[in-house]
């Protein structure tokens, strides 16, 4: 078993887990608060599982961590042809450090109904909601695999914040349509390492790794990313220790999808997405199915992107995966015939809880899990 990352967590150790599968010491310039690790299925805080103790309905919820997608924190556009698109109403430009600064100011009003968890991306997401083409270049990434400054500047805020308030991160590397802006295999390898890297040179404890959103998806420009080869990637991030810790690390598939065995033995978590699953009962199934794949053992199931709701009746997506015993994130984005521009992945993003949707899933959240005091 690894050394703890930090002695005022020496308790962690009573943990099998506890730091196993985590991170670092913390630094002296900027103590980190918040520390995820796994204990089998479940989820800690701070040597804690997550809702301890709590159950809905005579569902256990206790280690799970509820979650929305909230990819687009950092985003911007490099690409001057496309970057009007996403103007703020009101001053009709596009400003990169008010969407970020926005993002930070609504973070306090997702915790406290009970948000536990959000993932950001480092190439974002589309900002359209589902895209055939993506002709904006939105990535920290560039295309020999080095990270952008400016982006890992407004990431860096945004951590800082989550770790301030106690809110962990699942941390995508790369989006299908953006991932082809990088030059070749060797820059995708650099762009995984040098990622790591900056995690660990910022002592970040309280970050989840997704290396691809929805690695299946047949736009992927890069082999290594595929769901076929993303288990090296995955390896690649455990390989990396800094003080005899490491990341957690995981990868998405497309809605509906079940991981094949070799994802399944090579990550920490599960990561699965509902979207385009109509039916409540197959996210039950979707959940049983994984745990029957070839090489599974207990390890939390987590459902980070879901864009059905439905929260007024008494099954919907988010209270089947309950029923399952598996975490489920919110994913919101405006939808075709809509006129509004809303949800958390329509650009410019309104990163308050502003739309009946919103209202509806924080309401069901508090619901489930109770206010974070």
């Amino acid at each position: 078993m690894k050394k703890s990352c930090y002695s005022v967590l020496i308790f962690l150790l009573i943990f099998a887990f506890s730091c196993q599968k985590q991170t670092i010491e913390k630094p002296k310039r900027n103590e980190r608060k918040t520390l995820v690790s796994i204990v089998g299925e479940k989820f800690y805080i701070n040597g804690q599982p997550t809702l301890a103790g709590k159950s809905w309905n005579g569902y256990r919820i206790e280690g799970l961590l509820s979650n929305s997608r909230m990819v687009q924190g950092i985003f911007d556009d490099l690409n001057p042809e496309t970057r009007e698109k996403w103007i703020f109403p009101d001053t009709k430009i596009w400003d990169a450090e008010r969407n970020t600064n926005e993002f930070i100011a609504a973070m306090k009003s997702w915790y406290e109904p009970g948000l536990l968890a959000f993932t950001i991306n480092l190439q974002g997401g589309s900002p359209e909601g589902y895209s055939k083409v993506q002709p904006w270049y939105n990535s920290a990434i560039d295309e020999q695999g080095n990270l952008r400054p400016a982006y890992m500047q407004r990431l860096e805020k945004i951590l800082d914040h989550a770790d301030a308030l106690g809110m962990v991160v699942i941390l995508g590397i790369f989006y299908f349509g953006q991932d082809e802006r990088l030059a070749d295999e060797n820059a995708v390898i650099r762009a995984v390492d040098h990622t790591v890297k900056w995690i660990f040179e910022h002592n970040y404890t309280n970050i989840l790794i997704e290396i691809a959103n929805e690695c299946d998806n047949r736009a992927y420009h890069h082999e290594i990313i595929k769901k076929d080869r993303i288990h090296e990637l995955i390896e690649r991030v455990q390989k990396n220790e800094k003080a005899g810790c490491r990341l957690l690390v995981s990868t998405s598939l497309n809605g509906g999808s079940i991981p094949p065995p070799s994802i399944v033995q090579a990550v920490d978590f599960i990561l699965l997405h509902g979207n385009g699953v109509q039916e409540p009962e197959k996210i039950i199934q979707m959940v049983e199915a994984t745990r029957k794949v070839e090489g599974f053992r207990p390890m939390p199931i987590v459902f980070n992107k879901d864009d059905h709701f439905n929260f007024d009746q008494p099954l919907n997506n988010f209270v089947a995966a309950i029923q399952a015993y598996a975490s489920w994130g919110y994913f919101d984005f405006r939808k075709p015939g809509e006129t509004v521009v809303d949800g958390y992945q329509s650009v410019p993003v309104d990163w308050g809880i502003n739309s009946e949707r919103k209202k509806a899933f924080f309401q069901k959240l508090k619901e489930i899990t109770g206010e974070n005091e």
